[in-house]
């Protein structure tokens, strides 16, 4: 017997701690994008932040806890299963993704970047291979600021990957040797920016671009990548904010629409949403728009829909991205507590 083609899901994670559900599974609407949870898994302490196998069977989860951890989920069913024993990492994990046989986690509260081997079927192997700490920065004793490494995003290639550091205000051009993440290349932003996400432009006539969102300053710094083996040159910062904040803003999460024209950024002081269009090498702040939320952690894109977690109000909102425009229509919602994340698979 043929399977046939599974339905579109989304994969939503919250902090159980602050009452969220765990990891939820959501039918996607092929025509309008609308989200139907199906059902859902807390077995994971505080998973704030997901991933998929490239073959989308298995769901990757790290839990933000002291005790940091990564676990893995079967996902061809309606419901999320366990499939082995979490594997212990860096401390207060915050992002993961899958690269060279491996899952690597941004350790926010260890500053470090951990390599979970996988073995052939998609399960975790039984413990971490290598981690890379990273170092602090500043140029006196009193100026020195911790680590935090914030995101590991996968080099399209598969040959490198580029870890987010907040604390060291950089972004660091890295492998996996022998199961260990070594750095190739550092490349510092404005001493205070506090880099948190990055995206990549797709390529074509815009790339090869990366764009890196600072929580600490609602810009977003551009920087040009000669991918794989260069380090990032910074071209320039753009503000994701018509005028500056009463308030901390502390910028969440930014996506790249897939014809590389825009940008959309998420704010989370401000709780909106900012559109910022590609004009050659640089970014150009269109608009904003209400997040449909309160304190919008995260930003995902698929098909023509984003998809904003509301950590605070408890719910994930989406919106019709204009392609001309790219400006953002709410379309809809769900209550989800304390969300953090969402991941689609197509």
């Amino acid at each position: 017997m043929v399977d046939g083609p599974r339905p579109r899901r989304a994969y939503i994670g919250s902090f159980t701690s602050a009452g969220g559900p765990g990891v939820l599974v959501a039918d996607v609407d092929e025509k309008s994008g609308a989200l139907t949870v199906l059902s859902g898994a807390d077995d994971v302490p505080d998973p704030s932040y997901l991933a998929l196998a490239p073959d989308g069977r298995t769901l990757y989860a790290v839990s933000e806890r002291p005790e940091g951890a990564v676990a893995a989920y079967r996902v061809t069913g309606d419901r999320p299963e366990l499939t082995g024993p979490q594997v212990a990492v860096g401390a207060g994990p915050t992002h993961l993704t899958v690269f060279d046989g491996h899952v690597l986690t941004a350790d926010y509260g260890s500053g470090s970047v951990t390599a979970v081997p996988l073995r052939p079927d998609g399960t975790l192997g039984p413990a971490a291979s290598g981690t890379l700490r990273h170092a602090a920065s500043g140029s006196a004793p009193g100026d020195r600021r911790q680590p935090r490494a914030h995101q590991v995003v996968s080099d399209p290639s598969g040959r490198r990957f580029l870890g987010v550091d907040l604390g060291t205000d950089s972004v660091r051009v890295c492998a996996v040797e022998d199961g260990v993440p070594v750095a190739l290349h550092e490349t510092a932003l404005r001493p205070g920016s506090g880099p948190r996400h990055l995206a990549l432009h797709p390529g074509g006539p815009g790339g090869p671009y990366v764009y890196v969102l600072n929580e600490l300053s609602p810009t977003v710094t551009v920087c040009r990548w000669n991918a794989p083996d260069g380090p990032l040159e910074p071209l320039g910062e753009t503000p994701v904010l018509p005028e500056a904040p009463e308030g901390d803003a502390y910028p969440s999460g930014l996506v790249v629409s897939p014809d590389g024209r825009f940008v959309w950024t998420a704010t989370r002081g401000t709780d909106v949403l900012s559109v910022l269009a590609v004009e050659g090498d640089g970014l150009r702040l269109v608009t904003t728009v209400p997040c449909g939320g309160h304190w919008p952690r995260a930003l995902t894109y698929a098909a023509g829909t984003l998809y904003v977690a509301n950590e605070r109000s408890g719910d994930v909102t989406w919106f019709t991205a204009d392609p001309l425009t790219g400006l953002p229509v709410r379309s809809g919602s769900i209550e989800v507590p304390a969300a953090s994340c969402v991941v689609l698979h197509d």
